[in-house]
């Protein structure tokens, strides 16, 4: 009980401090004081009953093919992967919602129809997303294969021998079996330990993550995990993975918007089968560390435009320009009305010009900028990469 009651301290102190002094400007995940960067590991007491996927996970579907899955009434477009993984394109995102707070965001989604939730370690909230799944699993709404979970390994678990404990920390906070997705969070490692969060350079490792992600694949072929992926990872990073990987990466998740078109990075995605996620759809105008007076997109003139020539919200323009372009969405809300509304999507299309104008709004205007590990060598964000 001491060890839980120092975790959910630690865990829950996060989310009132300031960004520690060393870094400059506010870290890109949560605020934070430099003395509150550290988590408590738990024992892991779940035990895997999926079935064991050993083949290659590789897209079969493109998403020219995609198709619908009716989930409490919404038709909601499906990529499917080998093996008759089923990966929902409109997921519900948990980033930055607090713990006490997500569980009932979660338990409105999956009654809105959601049936893709969106789960990291370092966002600290996994307990609580697993227990409203669990719950709603109890009330009948749905059953476990009904809904597809992904969460993501922190860089603190990059070295190969740690990589199952950090898997493990994630499927017993949120209290499953196993996991459908499983990425790695980004392509930078940092040293283990209880310290979560970079304050200089001496915390980073040189660990590769082409063998970070080489140890996920034994995850797969134990039946821990459906299918693997990266996150925030550049073209030249993906490609070094393709190239050394057994089981192929079946997603990129990326910061995707209009001002922050990535056009290059999606068509060679794309030309290797490699299904996109975009985080950050709406361009996370209510992250903790945004900027006073920053360029939102949600309130550009021409997606308003856009959005009153199609009689939808802006937010709703938004998530159907990925979809239209075939690219997997996340949005993240707490509050039930716009959970609901990030869902009504489905009946209405943009335009080949819509499409168009909004990708030439691109301004290479990346929110989520990793700042915070900027000189580490596998930063993925240079100008080259």
């Amino acid at each position: 009980m001491q060890l839980q009651t120092a975790r959910d301290k630690n865990r829950d102190r996060r989310f009132h401090m300031n960004p520690p002094p060393a870094l400059n400007g506010p870290p890109p995940f949560y605020k934070l004081a430099s003395k509150g960067c550290e988590r408590q590991r738990s024992p892991v007491t779940r035990r895997c009953t999926a079935p064991r996927r050993v083949a290659e996970v590789l897209l079969t579907c493109q998403t020219e093919s995609v198709s619908f899955s009716t989930m409490a009434g919404v038709a909601v477009p499906i990529v499917e992967l080998t093996g008759g993984v089923k990966f929902p394109m409109i997921g519900f995102g948990t980033w930055q919602s607090a713990p006490d707070v997500v569980g009932n965001a979660v338990r409105t989604a999956i009654d809105a129809g959601y049936r893709h939730i969106d789960c990291a370690w370092n966002y600290f909230n996994e307990k609580e997303v697993g227990q409203a799944i669990k719950d709603k699993i109890a009330e009948g709404k749905i059953k476990r294969e009904d809904v597809f979970i992904t969460t993501k390994l922190w860089c603190t678990y990059h070295r190969p021998e740690d990589v199952k404990r950090g898997f493990q920390e994630s499927l017993n906070d949120l209290g499953l079996d196993y996991i459908d997705l499983f990425l790695i969070h980004g392509p930078p490692a940092f040293k283990p330990g209880p310290k979560w969060f970079p304050t200089d350079d001496s915390d980073f490792d040189d660990t590769d993550y082409v063998d970070t992600f080489k140890a996920m694949e034994s995850l797969v072929d134990e039946g821990l995990c459906r299918a693997i992926g990266l996150s925030n990872f550049n073209t030249q990073q993906l490609e070094r993975v393709l190239q050394n990987c057994r089981i192929k990466p079946a997603v990129n998740q990326v910061e995707l918007h209009p001002y922050l078109v990535q056009q290059k990075l999606v068509d060679y995605c794309k030309s290797k089968n490699v299904v996109i996620t975009a985080y950050s759809p709406l361009g996370s105008p209510g992250r903790d560390f945004a900027q006073p007076g920053e360029a939102r997109v949600l309130e550009d003139p021409v997606v308003l435009d856009i959005a009153k020539n199609h009689g939808k919200t802006p937010a709703q323009v938004l998530l159907r320009y990925h979809l239209d372009r075939g690219i997997v969405v996340i949005p993240k809300s707490v509050t039930p009305s716009r959970i609901k509304e990030n869902l009504q999507v489905l009946d209405f299309s943009l335009t080949a010009d819509d499409i168009k104008t909004l990708g030439s709004l691109d301004r290479k205007n990346r929110y989520v900028d990793w700042s915070f590990c900027k000189t580490h060598k596998y930063f993925p964000f240079n100008d080259s990469a």
